[in-house]
């Protein structure tokens, strides 16, 4: 595999963040922003919204309506954010949206958006120390530098 140095690129222009609206993920989002504002690198929020399982019509309109939901308060708090900030600090973000496998659709999108970067919360599921979190599961990917925040 070759490597081609890119002259004048100095960090990351464009780090992603994984956000649920778990702790963790907002723990990661806040430590991405900051990483962004640093680097004066484009911020990429990605929410991947899961698919509704097999289940009746109105358990998956249900869910729908939940996930859109949660989407829609995600953008909202990372606006609120965003306008908390003092005058003049550098805050260049997108707020993606997905849907499907949260694994699958964090690489799509990193792939999609030509990600340097990505950030993800450590998952507090007790089963994905045995089959694997997604924040593992990019990491085994090795496709792109991840950075997991507790």
């Amino acid at each position: 595999m070759s490597h081609t140095f890119e002259l004048g690129t100095d960090g990351p222009t464009v780090i992603m963040v994984g956000i649920d609206g778990s702790d963790s993920s907002f723990r990661a989002a806040a430590y991405a922003a900051g990483l962004a504002r640093r680097q004066r690198s484009k911020l990429a929020l990605v929410y991947i919204r899961p698919l509704a399982a097999s289940m009746s019509a109105a358990a998956a309109a249900e869910m729908v309506t939940v996930r859109d939901a949660i989407a829609d308060d995600l953008r909202k708090q990372i606006e609120e954010a965003a306008r908390g900030l003092p005058e003049g600090t550098y805050a260049d973000w997108d707020f993606h949206v997905g849907e499907g496998d949260p694994y699958r659709g964090l690489v799509e999108a990193a792939t999609r958006l030509k990600v340097d970067a990505v950030v993800i919360g450590a998952s507090q599921q007790a089963g994905h120390r045995i089959v694997g979190s997604v924040a593992v599961r990019l990491v085994k990917a090795g496709k792109w530098p991840v950075t997991v925040v507790p």
